[in-house]
């Protein structure tokens, strides 16, 4: 039955918007995207492939964000910036790993300032001040320092994507980014929920990790970065 609603994971941020983070949507029955502060995610009804051309509506001049999976018809005065090819990954089971000798604590609201310090000075563009309210946060100090961070970003009935998979450069190799992905995708398994991620095609280091975690690709998914024009 877990398979039976993974169809939505074409088109995630639609299922999010709808469903789960149905409170942080602004648009109507075909577009919708994440209020501006939360996460830079346009998504559409795919039966409406004209459904951008209302998308003045929702959007500023010179605004840019990002559609995840087929592309939409888009308005003259749109253009696209950039499009990433990411692995979509899911899991069912988290591989048993050894258990380090660190502390993951949840971040709440006081830590705010440094999950944006930490996430945009090593994976900028992605993490808005209000992403943490997207999900549950989860990070490793050292020495009073926030060094690594993962929680959940899109979120919907039966699916949760992992997400700010970050480590400060200077404590990279310690796996605590290991760990923190088996805490996130643990909590989840064990509600009866399936937890996916995104990961660069070209990022062959972090896809073999995830694949040690019990992780399997499902398919190739682009992020095109979109920009309004006019």
């Amino acid at each position: 039955m877990q398979g039976d609603i993974l169809y939505k994971l074409d088109n995630p941020a639609w299922y999010a918007l709808a469903e789960t983070h149905r409170s942080f949507a602004i648009g109507n029955f075909a577009l919708k995207r994440y209020q501006k502060n939360i996460v830079s995610f346009f998504a559409y009804d795919h039966a409406h492939k004209d459904a951008f051309l209302e998308a003045d509506r929702i959007t500023d001049v010179g605004e840019s964000f990002f559609i995840i999976g087929d592309m939409p018809v888009l308005p003259k005065n749109y253009d696209i910036e950039s499009n990433l090819s990411c692995v979509q990954m899911i899991c069912f089971e988290i591989s048993d790993i050894p258990v380090a000798a660190v502390t993951i604590d949840r971040l709440g609201e006081v830590f705010e300032e440094q999950m944006l310090t930490l996430i945009n000075n090593v994976q900028p563009g992605y993490f808005l001040r209000g992403t943490r309210q997207m999900g549950d946060y989860y990070g490793i100090w050292q020495q009073d320092e926030l060094v690594a961070i993962s929680g959940e970003r899109m979120r919907m009935n039966g699916l949760t994507e992992i997400s700010a998979v970050v480590t400060h450069p200077e404590f990279a190799g310690r796996k605590y980014a290991q760990q923190l992905v088996a805490h996130v995708s643990k909590k989840n398994i064990e509600v009866g929920i399936i937890p996916f991620l995104h990961v660069a095609e070209s990022n062959e280091r972090a896809i073999g990790l995830y694949h040690k975690l019990g992780f399997s690709p499902r398919r190739l998914i682009p992020f095109w970065k979109i920009k309004r024009i006019t």
